[in-house]
This record gives C-alpha cells, structure tokens and sequence, in this order.
C-alpha cells in the first residue's frame, strides 16, 4: 500500500531525506504512546527516549505531514502574546517564567539542530514591522520594556528611514529587530527529528490513525489495524485533533493558512528585498510572514480561511498579499503554493493540559509552533518523568472554550475574524 505523500511544496520539493516508517500491525507496548508526528509528538519521543522511556508514536500520515511540514520556519522568542498582554493575564512573575520559557524554546530548537547535525537552513534574526502609523509608539515602548523589564539586549527598534535600507517592502512604518530569534526549513527539521528520535529507539508508525483511545491505570490507543497499550498517552496532534479528544478539542480551532514559494531571484533582488536574510513579519491581525529560502525563493504566508476546504487556486490566493508588500515581484513567477492547517487559541496562547493522570495534552501554538511545540514536547517529557513544574507554568495560562464548543465555534470565529479584517484594511 503506498505511503501518503507529503503535500507539494517547496519544501516537500527540497526535503533532504525521505523517511518512511512502517505502519502499527497488531499489540504493542510501550511506556509511553504519542499520537502525532509534528514537531510535539517527535520532540516528545526524543526527549523521552534520552530519559530511558520507551516509546510509540502514531501518525496518521507520514511524519511532518501537517503544519510542522508547511509553516513559515520562523523561530520566534517569547510567546504568541506580547509580555505586557501576559503580566495582565498572569501576573509578572509567570509572564517572566513564560518569557524564560520561549527563549530556552529558542536554544532548544538550535541545540537539538546541532546535537543531531540536522541540516534545515538554520539562519539568524526576524524583523516584526508595523503596518499601522499608530504602532510606532508601541513598537517603541516594546522594546524599551524588554530592556529594561527583562534583561533582554538583542531586540531594537528600527525607524522608518532605516526600515527603507533593510527592506523593499511598502506600507511599513518602523520595526523591531530581533537577533535573537531564528528561521529554518521546517520539515527538514522535522525529517531530523524524526531521524533523531528513530535512532534513539524510538518506535515511529506512520499511516497509523489513533481512532479512539480508552483511560485508565493503563491506557489503550486503538488504530485500524492495531492497538498499543501504554503507561502514558501524551497528545500531540495540534490542528489535526478533531474528536479524539472532546475535553480539549473546544479549546482550539483549526484554521487554515496559505503560502506560495518564487521562482529562485537574483541575489540583487534577494537583498533588496531582505537585505539582512532574516525573517519577516507584519502586524496585522491576520498577519503576513516571509522569508528568503537558500536557493534565494521567496517563501510567502499570507491569508487564511476558516472551513474545511482550501482555495482552488493557492498561488494567486497568496499572490495579492505578496504583491501589497512588494509589488516588484509583478512578473515573478510562482512556482509553489500550498496550505496547512493550524490550532489558535482564543488568546493565542497554547493549550497545555492533563486530561487524566497519565494523559497529556499541548496544542493551539497559534502560528509560534516552531518553538513553541518543539519545547512542549521536551517539557510533556519532563512531567511523564515526575517532574511538571515547567509543565504546569504553560498550563496555568488560562485557555478557554469557544463559545458553543466544537459544534458552533465556527461561526463566531469567521464573524470575528472578518471584523479584524476589516479594521486591518481600514487602518
């Protein structure tokens, strides 16, 4: 029976190696069982591979299939919440912990890229611009507080006649620099975690859809063709879901977001457009992000859509929000479009919880999930171990349901979503 191809993408074109994994047949038994394969369920098994644990992981496809595969590759610091939104919602002390917590996300990501010589276009630096004049102050202010409130050098801010030297790109207002934030290939990286995680030991069943699974001192994770019996279940399947989990599936709510990749450009043109290489991204509610690939592509994320269907054509979908930002790239050709489905939480902040003793669950990374998930999966590891301190400064974060669960989230969410549209067009 042949594997479930990865979408077509740029990425999935430049993937480096072409792992394949067998598919669950029959009982199993393990210490732990993790259902999917993204960046959380592979950084789980690996992490708890190095504890001594052993492990199954489930993935209903193949291994960085959805939005590890997909993403924008941006490594950003922090949270998807700004600290000020986060000292309101938890107080200084835990928004100082989680600010603490997104830089080791950061290292860990470079440091598990450098243990396990994972070759993923590891590169340096991401320029946030305001698209609105009345950022300008904010953006400022932003800055100054993270000097100051947390200690942190690597982040400037960038007027705009500086802004003009650094970028092409129209409509922007000023920015802030941050050096200490990354990009990558995002599935190369999860090709190297899934690589890394196999060689420690870790057993990996690609094709092998959890459809159900039972609690209890023991827990049971039943698939089409087997069932896997475990100590701990830790979930790990993000946008991807759906009613495996009813206690945690309203928390969350997938959306779908759309990127194109160029034809290769002239290292003129690439440098104009980022003159430093770093990533790219906007203010808007619903935010652009880019970023130049090794092979001088432009990589572009912009729009989304919230039912279950994709656009029919991605590439001129995508195109229109490029062509804001550079109008140049008119004649460029576009030689890659494709979309991926994310979680988002109703306060962008990810969903980490215990739905019983024994079962784990991270999600909703609100398009930060790069660091976000890869640290998720080390911190699940360290409280299967027995120590969840770490784990629960994530989970103390308040998350809440969608109005009308998973049954009438949908509406609101579109009706929402519009409205920010909106405001972003009118400014």
């Amino acid at each position: 029976m042949p594997k479930t191809a990865h979408v077509d993408s740029w990425y999935a074109a430049s993937a480096n190696q072409n792992l394949e994994f067998p598919t669950l047949a029959g009982d199993a038994r393990a210490d732990v069982c993790i259902v999917g394969g993204g960046y959380t369920g592979l950084s789980s098994a690996l992490h708890l591979r190095e504890r001594g644990y052993s492990v199954i992981l489930l993935e209903a496809n193949r291994v960085g299939w959805g939005a590890s595969g997909r993403n924008g590759g941006h490594v950003g610091t922090g949270q998807r919440s700004d600290q000020a939104t986060l000292e309101k919602l938890v107080g200084l002390e835990d928004a100082k912990a989680l600010w603490q917590l997104g830089l080791e996300a950061v290292d860990t990501v470079c440091e598990l890229i450098a243990r396990h010589r994972i070759d993923c276009e590891l590169k340096t630096g991401n320029l946030h611009v305001a698209a609105k004049a009345k950022e300008v102050d904010d953006f400022r202010e932003e800055v100054e507080h993270l000097h100051s409130v947390y200690d942190y050098p690597q982040v400037s801010f960038v007027g705009r006649a500086e802004l003009a030297e650094m970028t092409s790109g129209q409509g922007f207002h000023c920015g802030v620099l941050d050096k200490g934030a990354r990009h990558l290939h995002p599935l190369n990286f999860a090709l190297g975690l899934a690589r890394a995680a196999s060689d420690a030991g870790a057993q990996i069943y690609e094709d092998s859809r959890a459809q159900s699974w039972q609690e209890g001192q023991q827990v049971r994770v039943k698939t089409a063709s087997g069932e896997v019996r475990a100590d701990y279940l830790l979930l790990a399947c993000n946008g991807y879901l759906e009613n495996l989990a009813p206690r945690a599936a309203g928390r969350i709510m997938p959306i779908n977001n759309f990127m194109l990749a160029t034809q290769p450009l002239d290292d003129a043109l690439a440098r104009r457009l980022i003159r430093d290489d770093v990533s790219m991204s906007d203010s808007l509610f619903v935010i652009n992000y880019w970023k130049l690939s090794a092979d001088n592509r432009l990589l572009f994320g912009g729009g989304e859509n919230y039912s279950r269907k994709f656009p029919a054509d991605i590439p001129s979908f995508v195109r229109k929000y490029m062509l804001r930002v550079y109008p140049e790239l008119h004649d460029t050709r576009i030689d890659y479009g494709w979309g991926g489905t994310l979680a988002i939480t109703m306060n962008r902040m990810p969903d980490f919880s215990r739905l019983s003793q024994n079962v784990f669950c991270a999600q909703g990374f609100s398009g930060h999930g790069v660091p976000t998930a890869t640290l998720a999966g080390k911190l699940m590891a360290e409280a299967v171990a027995g120590s969840a301190e770490r784990f629960d400064v994530m989970a103390r974060v308040p998350t809440h349901t969608f109005p009308g669960g998973t049954l009438l989230r949908w509406p609101g969410l579109v009706a929402g979503m519009l409205f920010y549209s909106l405001r972003d067009k009118l400014g």
